[in-house]
């Protein structure tokens, strides 16, 4: 009978380690499985956040790309409206020197109108930060405004002698111009500070364009002044005409 009983406690306790070796067979394998799993889902994270940055660079430059090239195409339609606003004033010039100054004679108010479209047509060329001041003082009221009583294209030479020696590029650089019109007398005062690299800085008398002078000799010899000197590095031209012996002879024609 014991021995029975030594049998049966002997099978029981090889069960019983049996069971607890399978127990811990089974808990061991879910662990494994449950690390694989935790490996498993970190590799998926890992990849899902690669994909989301890579998929977020192309987001961020696909912003970027459309806000420069907007930027691009604003500067080149300003530039496009500079140009076609340089052109117009370029066709008024031309209808003036084709048509107008064929005239022999034409009026303070329309060669005042022609040296602003040129001025206009030269500042393509310069700097947006370069000062270039434009004044006007004219008496619209005075009897010779619109009058034809000026020979045309005076201004042509004061006005295209600046935009040739000053530095157009350079923020330092100015050129200030002047026109001035009152009892009968018309003046263009031009101001620029001198080019680094022009002639001008070499010359004491200034640009001296004899063709200009001679013209002015012809025209209104004894009723006109011309004054050009340099003062360190501007150069300063004057031109004073009185244009009320003209105004008398046209009356008198």
């Amino acid at each position: 009978m014991d021995q029975t009983f030594a049998t049966i406690y002997i099978i029981l306790s090889s069960g019983g380690i049996l069971v607890l070796g399978l127990v811990l067979f089974y808990l061991q394998k879910t662990l494994n499985r449950t690390r694989a799993e935790k490996q498993r889902i970190e590799m998926e994270s890992r990849k899902l956040a690669q994909q989301c940055e890579t998929m977020e660079l192309p987001s961020i430059e696909a912003k970027l790309n459309p806000h420069l090239f907007k930027n691009i195409l604003n500067s080149i339609q300003s530039h496009a409206f500079q140009t076609y606003y340089a052109l117009d004033k370029m066709a008024d010039v031309l209808d003036y020197i084709l048509y107008e100054s064929n005239k022999g004679l034409v009026t303070p108010h329309e060669e005042i109108d022609f040296a602003l479209n040129l001025i206009e047509i030269n500042k393509v060329k310069i700097s947006p930060l370069f000062a270039l001041t434009i004044k006007q003082k004219i008496d619209e009221d005075d009897t010779v405004y619109r009058k034809k009583v000026m020979a045309p294209l005076l201004s042509v030479d004061l006005i295209e002698n600046a935009f040739k020696h000053a530095d157009l590029q350079k923020n330092d650089s100015f050129i200030t111009i002047l026109f001035e019109l009152k009892n009968g007398i018309f003046s263009l005062t031009v101001v620029n500070k001198i080019s680094s690299r022009s002639a001008l800085q070499k010359e004491k008398s200034g640009i001296g364009s004899s063709t200009f002078e001679q013209r002015m000799q012809i025209l209104y010899k004894g009723h006109y002044t011309l004054d050009r000197h340099i003062d360190n590095d501007t150069y300063t031209a004057h031109l004073t005409i009185d244009l009320n012996e003209k105004a008398a002879e046209m009356s008198a024609s």
